[in-house]
């Protein structure tokens, strides 16, 4: 928590829950007075400078909710989760954290969704644990090779600067209208909260192809994913290729995959109700009476 915050005060501090050595930052939301999905639905964010999950998740949660109960942690490394000294940062700790959280809420299966370095996180764990996921939405997803955009390269490299943010912003959205100087101030006030830029300069050093390759997950594995997966990627995105989406399309037994026109790396901000509508019909198949 930055100084002089409370709870009250930023919307982007939720609930604390214990994750094994550490506390995580949660929001937990249920607006359905138990007519939606019974499921819970847990949500993991892209990574970036200054992320948390409630910027990457705060348009289409109040939509999600209506429908069940949502679930959008903090990762150990970004926004208002504990940052332990000394914690390494990899693929297995985010699983781990994960399995912890679900552990501590009581909870045996979820629908799991990850955007971005989120899908990546979501995959592995789906592998690892597929006895506790029900159906797996990958979104402008990480999680298989590919050779390094340098968009991506710039992201995992940003130095705080205003203009350093703006031009990040700008690579994000297809919409250029969406990036705003507020929206720029704001998420370069973010990126420079105690603690926040010096964990994530420190998780994606250069040369940072390597940090593609360890977040990428057995092609022999995912051939082997037992789940219902859509796939969602905008065709313009200039971060995660869409070639990822295709490749994993191509590995993933039960896949479906959804393109956006005219939508960069922000489908869940560029296209809200049409992502809403996709991944919650998405989600009700497995559950029928949710529909």
């Amino acid at each position: 928590m930055a100084p002089g915050e409370t709870p009250s005060e930023n919307p982007e501090i939720g609930d604390r829950v214990q994750t094994g050595a550490f506390f995580t930052n949660l929001h937990d939301w249920d607006e359905s007075d138990g007519l939606g999905n019974p499921l819970p639905t847990l949500l993991i964010h892209g990574s970036g400078p200054g992320v948390t999950a409630w910027a990457n998740w705060r348009l289409v949660l109040p939509e999600l909710a209506r429908h069940g109960r949502v679930l959008a942690p903090d990762m150990v490394g970004f926004g208002f989760t504990d940052r332990p000294q000394g914690f390494a940062y990899t693929l297995e700790s985010w699983v781990r954290q994960i399995t912890e959280l679900l552990d501590s809420l009581g909870l045996e299966k979820v629908n799991l969704v990850g955007n971005s370095f989120g899908g990546a996180v979501s995959l592995a764990f789906s592998l690892a644990h597929p006895d506790r996921v029900t159906r797996l939405a990958l979104m402008g997803s990480v999680g298989v090779p590919f050779p390094i955009t340098p968009e991506l390269d710039a992201v995992w490299g940003y130095e705080p600067s205003l203009d350093a943010m703006r031009d990040l912003l700008d690579i994000f959205a297809f919409d250029r209208s969406l990036v705003t100087d507020e929206l720029a101030e704001l998420r370069y006030g973010a990126s420079i909260r105690p603690g926040f830029q010096e964990t994530f300069s420190a998780m994606f050093p250069a040369p940072r192809q390597r940090w593609v390759e360890a977040l990428a997950s057995a092609p022999e594995a995912i051939r082997a994913l037992p789940h219902e997966t859509l796939l969602i990627h905008g065709r313009d995105d200039r971060v995660i290729p869409l070639a990822t989406s295709l490749t994993m399309l191509n590995l993933i037994p039960k896949a479906q995959l959804h393109v956006f026109g005219q939508c960069g790396h922000w489908v869940q901000i560029e296209h809200r109700d049409r992502f809403c509508r996709l991944l919650l019909d998405f989600l009700a198949e497995g559950h029928p009476a949710a529909l």
